[in-house]
């Protein structure tokens, strides 16, 4: 045979093994399963009417939960298959179900059941607070109770009181808010709910030009008009605080590098508090006069030296371009 001719065919050919590389099967063998996804979430939160089951909605909702007010009960399954762990989709929920709903009591424990049966964690959380506590609030409030019907608040509190009592005792949390401020409700959901990373306190570190005005969102200003201009010097006119050359210029000036840093210093025990007092957040602005050399290599160096301590930080350059 030439030694030009092209091979002849296997009588036997397997067309599923001839077509899959080699490699593949072993690729397959070597790579570990894929674990299942987390498992849907959701909170129930109940209680009696004016023991605060909206302000905890609101904390669950400023930790990412997907809040539904009000909801029939016989809507629990349905909302919960529209649940995933997949992608950006719902995966923890809380609905805020009340006395309103008036199927609430007859069907409740069978909706419950046939959304655990469909794979979803379920917490149930009972708020309460004593009569007189409650009749304080909706006397100061001056709303009428879901139930008072022609009678008084106390009529419609007693009356809510003996349709929950069993459910009561099956909730897996209960709260007396009796004592709480709004602020302690919300710290006592959180305790219960977040996770560590709903936790994180999130630092936005932003430079500015006073000329286009101070951040309406700023919780600390940093003023660093005090540092030599880099504009007028004609090498460092056309470039900007991210370049390095306008940086080392920045931070060769005396106090420049101490100030920086010794700010974020100053911060660094303070801001963890923030989350203490429910605000997650904090915006840092440094400004200079436009925003585009000192104020944006000092907000580098300041988000720098904060990351190193530990926090998580966004720097953005408000004005940078602007000019």
């Amino acid at each position: 045979m030439d030694s030009q001719d092209p091979p002849k065919p296997s009588r036997h050919r397997d067309p599923l093994k001839d077509t899959v590389p080699i490699e593949i099967p072993a690729l397959d063998d070597a790579t570990p399963p894929v674990p299942p996804a987390e498992r849907p979430e959701m909170i129930i939160v109940t209680g009696m009417s004016g023991a605060g089951r909206s302000r905890a909605a609101n904390a669950l909702e400023d930790l990412d939960w997907y809040v539904v007010d009000n909801l029939p009960p016989q809507l629990l399954p349905a909302l919960a298959g529209m649940m995933t762990t997949v992608g950006a989709g719902v995966h923890r929920l809380a609905a805020v179900v009340d006395v309103r709903s008036r199927e609430f009591f007859s069907h409740f424990m069978e909706y419950l059941r046939t959304v655990r049966q469909a794979g979803t964690d379920v917490r149930l959380i009972f708020l309460d607070a004593s009569d007189a506590v409650l009749v304080r609030r909706f006397e100061s409030s001056r709303r009428p109770h879901p139930l008072q019907g022609t009678g008084s608040v106390l009529d419609g509190i007693v009356h809510e009181r003996t349709l929950l009592g069993g459910l009561k005792g099956m909730a897996d949390t209960v709260i007396d808010t009796s004592a709480y401020s709004v602020h302690d409700l919300a710290r006592r959901v959180r305790e219960l709910v977040a996770r560590e990373s709903d936790l994180a306190l999130r630092i936005n570190v932003m430079s500015f030009g006073f000329k286009y005005g101070i951040p309406l969102d700023a919780d600390h200003v940093l003023d660093v008009r005090f540092i030599p201009n880099p504009y007028w010097v004609s090498e460092l006119r056309h470039l900007t605080g991210r370049d390095a050359p306008v940086a080392d210029y920045v931070f060769s000036q005396s106090g420049a590098a101490d100030f920086v840093d010794g700010y974020a210093d100053l911060l660094t025990p303070a801001l963890p508090h923030y989350i203490d007092e429910l605000k997650p957040y904090v915006t840092l602005a440094v400004g200079c006069t436009g925003g585009k050399h000192r104020s944006v290599a000092s907000a580098e160096r300041l988000g720098a030296r904060l990351r190193r301590a530990g926090f998580e930080v966004v720097v953005q350059h408000r004005d940078l371009g602007r000019e």
